[in-house]
C-alpha cells in the first residue's frame, strides 16, 4: 500500500518568460518548498494508492496527523488514488478495486470524519484526467525522467524503456490532483518534494499563460516522523508480510512483535545492547507515550541486564492498546459496506464540483472555453 503523498532535489525545468503585468503568485523555488505550519485557511490534499490495507507505518507517517489536521484546516481532501495505482498495477485491476473499500475502512477506523475530511475516489473525478492531459503539454519527457523520485521508483521496479507511460507521467497527474482542489498544503515525506516542485512549475506556467492567478501553488508539510521499518528491518510492505495492518488481531500483533529484529550482538540479557537500528526500539520511539520511561529503558538496554523479550513485551502491550479500538471501529464499519461506499460517493461528488470549476478556468487559459452547439 503506497502513500501518495500522497512523490528532493529535482532539476528545474526552463521557465517561460514572465508576463510583467501578471499578478499571479510565483511558484516557490525548490529550496522554498519546505516544512511549514498548518493554518486555518489551508486546503489540504492527501491520500493513498489502494493497493492493500493500511498498516502501522501509514498510521504513524500520515494517518494520525490527518486526524489532527481535519480539526484545524478549512478543508481536507483524502484521495483514494485508484487511477494512480493502475500505473503499475494494470495487470491486477481487481486488486485495486477491492482495496478501495479496505482503505476507506482504515480511514474511518482511525478517526477520519467524512464530514471534515472529504473522501474522494480518483476515478470518480474525470476532470482530473483532462487536467492531466492539459498539463502534459507543459511538461517535457526529459523533465519527467529527471524527477529523482521517478528515477528511484524505476530502478526499484527494474523498469527500463518498457515502463508504462502512465507511470512516467504520474507526476503530472499528481499536479492535477493538487491543483484541482485548490490545495495549499500537501503533507509529504522528503522524497516526495519533487512532486510538489513539478506541480508548482505547472502552476507558474498556467498563471503566466493567463497573465493572472488561475491556480495557487502548494506548500509542503514535511513529516518529522522517521519511516517505520517492517518487522524484519526492511521497508514495511503488506506484500512482504512484514507490516502490521491496522486491523490486525491480537495474536497477529504478538506474533509480529516476537519476530521483530533487535540487536544481533545482544545474545544474552547481560550483554550491552544497541538501540540504533533496533526495530523494536524504532516502534517504541513511534508509539510509546511514556518518553521518560522509554529513555530509561534504552539506557538499561545499552548497559546490559535487559533481555529482548522484556522489551518486546512492553511494545506488545502498547500496540495492543493502540490497535484494539481501531480494530473494533473497523469491524463495525465493515458490517455495512454499502454505507461506507455511500460516504465515498458523496465526498467524490462534492469534490468533483470543485475540480470542474478548476478545469473550466484551465480550459479557458488554453482557449478551450467555447462549447460546440
Amino acid at each position: 500500500m503506497d502513500q501518495i503523498t500522497t512523490l528532493p532535489d529535482a532539476a528545474t525545468a526552463a521557465a517561460s518568460p514572465p508576463i510583467a503585468e501578471a499578478s499571479s503568485p510565483a511558484a516557490p523555488a525548490p529550496d522554498e518548498i519546505e516544512a511549514t505550519a498548518v493554518c486555518a485557511a489551508d486546503i489540504v490534499l492527501t491520500g493513498d494508492r489502494p493497493t492493500g490495507p493500511l498498516h502501522l507505518g501509514h498510521y504513524v507517517g500520515s494517518l494520525a496527523s490527518r486526524v489532527a489536521t481535519q480539526d484545524v484546516v478549512a478543508r481536507q481532501y483524502v484521495l483514494l488514488a485508484d487511477m494512480q495505482a493502475l500505473t503499475d498495477n494494470a495487470g491486477e485491476p481487481a486488486k485495486v478495486a477491492r482495496n478501495v473499500i479496505e482503505v476507506a475502512l482504515d480511514y474511518l477506523a482511525v478517526g477520519l470524519d467524512p464530514a471534515r475530511s472529504t473522501f474522494v475516489l480518483q476515478s470518480g473525478v474525470p476532470e482530473l484526467s483532462e487536467l492531466t492531459a492539459l498539463y502534459l503539454n507543459l511538461v517535457t519527457v526529459s523533465r519527467l525522467e529527471r524527477n529523482p523520485t521517478i528515477k528511484a521508483e524505476i530502478e526499484m521496479r527494474g523498469y527500463q524503456r518498457d515502463m508504462p507511460a502512465g507511470f512516467l507521467c504520474y507526476p503530472a497527474a499528481q499536479a492535477a490532483d493538487i491543483t484541482a482542489f485548490d490545495a495549499t498544503l500537501v503533507p509529504v515525506g522528503e522524497d516526495q518534494l519533487p512532486m510538489i516542485e513539478l506541480s508548482n512549475e505547472v502552476v507558474g506556467k498556467i498563471n503566466r499563460l493567463a497573465g493572472r492567478a488561475v491556480l495557487t501553488p502548494a506548500r509542503a508539510l514535511l513529516s518529522s516522523t522517521p519511516r517505520l521499518p517492517g518487522v524484519d528491518g526492511r521497508k514495511a510492505s503488506k506484500s512482504l508480510g512484514n507490516a502490521l495492518s491496522l486491523g490486525a488481531a491480537p495474536a497477529e500483533i504478538s506474533e509480529k512483535v516476537r519476530a521483530m529484529f533487535t540487536d544481533p550482538g545482544h545474545l544474552r540479557a547481560t550483554d550491552p545492547g544497541t538501540v540504533e537500528g533496533n526495530v523494536v526500539f524504532a516502534y517504541l520511539d513511534a508509539f510509546d507515550p511514556d518518553r521518560a520511561g522509554l529513555e530509561a529503558l534504552k539506557a538499561h538496554y545499552r548497559r546490559g541486564g535487559l533481555g529482548d523479550m522484556a522489551v518486546k513485551r512492553r511494545l506488545d502491550g502498547i500496540l495492543q492498546e493502540l490497535l484494539d479500538p481501531i480494530r473494533h471501529r473497523r469491524a463495525r464499519f465493515a458490517r455495512d459496506p454499502d454505507e461506507v461506499m455511500r460516504l465515498v460517493r458523496d465526498g467524490t461528488e462534492r469534490a468533483r464540483a470543485v475540480a470542474a470549476a478548476t478545469l473550466r478556468r484551465v480550459r479557458q487559459v488554453f482557449g478551450l472555453g467555447r462549447r460546440i452547439a
